[in-house]
């Protein structure tokens, strides 16, 4: 969506409290999107998946945490000298504009990634899962608020690490909804019985008929489903 679609989208659907901004949106409408949609009460999760050196980390993290956003996303292959150096950075920028900071996700392994594909072209000496558990201990060591996963490896993150470590999963695809480019997929249901914090319905929702409806539908989906 462009900016203004964005922006009319959300009138349109009433029921919604949090909103994530991606690369495409920022990219195409940059910092005052992310300030115009929480002026309409919206908590925004900046999904930049940021990933560099040290200290552009910490200053892309400073920035953004001055907007108000309440999510924002790294990748925690980064490595722990940016993570830390990100987190002290986003508590400096948001205390300086006057919000609470937000809480940092470190990102895993993207959820269009399956496992065969992954160890044939990663080349890693471990495989997928294991892979994501490295990083997701590498994102709480560091000092992050939590770490991004695929529905699939909620339970066994959950399991290492408890709440209040935040366990946010895309790749969720209610019942009847394509895979589109996503490999490891779960129902809404399913992710959060498996210890999800918060999930990332994107398609299932904004390209639906009806948004309001699919999101009530995501909301009352069973564990089963």
């Amino acid at each position: 969506m462009s900016a203004p679609e964005a922006l009319a989208w959300v009138e349109g659907v009433p029921d919604l409290r949090n909103v994530k901004v991606g690369l495409e949106l920022f990219i195409e409408a940059g910092p005052p999107v992310v300030t115009r949609l929480r002026e309409r009460g919206l908590r925004v999760f900046l999904d930049l998946k940021l990933h560099d050196i040290p200290a552009t980390m910490a200053g892309s993290c400073r920035r953004a945490a001055a907007l108000g956003v309440s999510w924002l996303t790294l990748h925690a292959s980064a490595g722990s000298a940016a993570l830390a150096a990100a987190g002290a950075a986003a508590e400096e920028g948001a205390a300086a504009a006057g919000f609470d900071p937000p809480a940092l996700l470190g990102v895993t392994v993207l959820t269009s990634w399956a496992p065969q594909v992954f160890l044939r072209e990663r080349q890693l000496a471990v495989p997928l899962d294991a892979h994501v558990d490295q990083l997701a201990d590498l994102s709480r060591s560091a000092g992050l608020q939590g770490c991004v996963c695929s529905p699939l490896e909620a339970a066994r993150l959950r399991t290492r690490h408890p709440e209040p470590f935040q366990l946010i999963t895309p790749g969720i695809r209610p019942a009847g909804s394509g895979a589109d480019d996503q490999a490891r997929v779960m129902g809404p249901g399913q992710a959060i019985a498996a210890g999800a914090s918060l999930l990332v319905i994107g398609r299932p929702i904004t390209r639906a008929a009806d948004p309001t409806a699919a999101l009530a539908r995501c909301a009352q989906e069973p564990a089963g489903g």
